[in-house]
């Protein structure tokens, strides 16, 4: 297994271009949030609704992730349970204040960031890792992670 700091370099191989970098600090995140958001609106048996509500495919895809993020690196998968929290706090807030289902809004979120996504690799002239390694899909949110433990001083 490729070590954090190898994938981090090569997912940074494909993001040079300083407009492409401003496009993943947007778009990044906001294809995290909107995955999630879709994955939280499908519906759910009774049964498993009645047992937990915080129990549907967003927080299993959640829990993998982190379990993934904590082999490469705990002080970064750390970050990302913080991450996860603060999306599935506005993921609740979002649906219960709304009066457009939470799946559409995040639907036009995911199409157009992902619009933005391949828009800014046109920019850069290289293609986006993840069309080499799946698992980019998921280094991706750690790229921008390492950069704010950078900047704070932390080690990772």
């Amino acid at each position: 297994m490729a070590t954090i700091t190898n994938l981090l370099s090569e997912y940074g191989e494909s993001h040079q271009n300083p407009t492409n970098k401003r496009v993943h600090w947007i778009c990044v995140p906001l294809i995290m949030f909107s995955l999630l958001g879709l994955l939280w609106s499908v519906p759910m048996p009774a049964a498993l609704r009645e047992t937990s509500p915080w129990l549907n495919l967003a927080t299993v895809v959640m829990v993998l992730a982190i379990v993934y993020y904590l082999r490469l690196s705990v002080p970064l998968a750390l970050g990302m349970i913080v991450v996860c929290a603060v999306i599935v706090g506005l993921l609740r807030l979002l649906d219960a204040q709304s009066a457009v289902p939470l799946w559409m809004i995040c639907l036009i979120i995911f199409v157009l960031a992902w619009v933005g996504q391949f828009w800014g690799h046109k920019v850069e002239g290289k293609k986006p890792s993840f069309l080499k390694d799946v698992q980019f899909l998921l280094i991706g949110p750690l790229w921008l992670l390492h950069f704010i433990y950078q900047r704070l001083g932390w080690h990772y």
